[in-house]
C-alpha cells in the first residue's frame, strides 16, 4: 500500500508558504493514491530535541550502557527513522531561516543518521535509498544566479549532504521572494514572487498525474 510521510517545519502557521505547498502536494498525492496511507509530522510545532551531551552519544555506545536519557533519545530516533523507512514518498516543507534550514530540520536529520537503522553499522551502506524525497522550499528573498545573494541559501545544498549517508536523495521545488507581499521595500518584486509561486504550484500539480491517470 502506498505510504506518504508528510513533514512540515515552518513556525509561521497559516501564513507559511511552505505549509501551503506541502498541503497542496499531499492533496495531489492522495488524489493519485486514494488507498494510500499518510503519516504526518510537524517539526515546527513539535521539534525533536537536539542531540546534546546528555543524549547524543546514545548512537555511539552499546544499548546496555545507555543512560535513561540516552535510551529515550535512541527510541525517538527509532521512531523517526521508522517513519521514513515505512514511506514510499516523503514530502518536506523547508523554509529558509537566516540563510539555513530551521533548526528543527537539522535536529530531524541528526536523528536520521543512526548506524543500524538508516545505515549499516558495519559497512556504512545506506538503508533508506529508493524513496521519493520531495522538498517544498520557500525563500523570502531571491537567491538565484546573478542576484546579490546568490549562494546564500545554505539549506538546499546542506540537506542533500546531510541525508546522504542514509541514501535519501532530495529533489526540490522552490518558491522564492515570499516576503514581497509583506515587505514594502520588495513591492516591486511582487510580480516575480507571484510567478515563482505559480511555477512551484504547477510543478507540484504535475508530480503524480501519470499515477492518477
Amino acid at each position: 500500500m502506498p505510504h506518504l510521510l508528510h513533514i512540515d517545519s515552518s513556525i509561521q502557521g497559516e501564513r507559511s508558504v511552505s505549509r501551503a505547498l506541502t498541503a497542496r502536494a499531499a492533496a495531489a498525492w492522495r488524489a493519485a493514491h486514494p488507498a494510500g496511507v499518510v503519516t504526518y509530522r510537524d517539526l515546527g510545532a513539535d521539534p525533536p530535541p537536539h542531540l546534546d551531551s546528555a543524549t547524543g552519544t546514545a548512537r555511539m555506545i552499546p544499548p546496555a550502557r545507555r543512560t535513561p536519557a540516552q535510551q529515550a533519545s535512541w527510541e525517538l530516533t527509532e521512531r523517526l527513522v521508522g517513519e521514513v523507512a515505512r514511506a514510499d514518498t516523503i514530502i518536506l516543507g523547508l523554509p529558509l531561516y537566516n540563510f539555513g534550514p530551521p533548526s528543527a530540520v537539522k535536529a530531524w536529520v541528526d536523528h536520521l543518521i543512526a548506524p543500524g537503522l538508516s545505515l549499516d553499522a558495519e559497512t556504512q551502506a545506506p538503508l533508506l535509498a529508493g524513496r521519493d524525497f520531495l522538498v517544498l522550499a520557500s525563500r523570502g528573498g531571491g537567491y538565484g544566479e546573478g542576484t546579490p545573494r546568490e549562494g546564500w541559501d545554505h539549506a538546499e545544498a546542506w540537506l542533500g549532504h546531510g541525508v546522504a549517508l542514509t541514501g535519501l536523495e532530495p529533489r526540490f521545488i522552490t518558491a522564492e521572494l515570499t516576503l514581497a507581499a509583506v515587505t514594502p521595500a520588495m513591492a516591486g518584486l511582487l510580480p516575480l514572487a507571484a510567478e515563482s509561486l505559480a511555477a512551484a504550484e504547477r510543478a507540484i500539480d504535475a508530480q503524480w498525474v501519470a499515477v492518477a491517470a
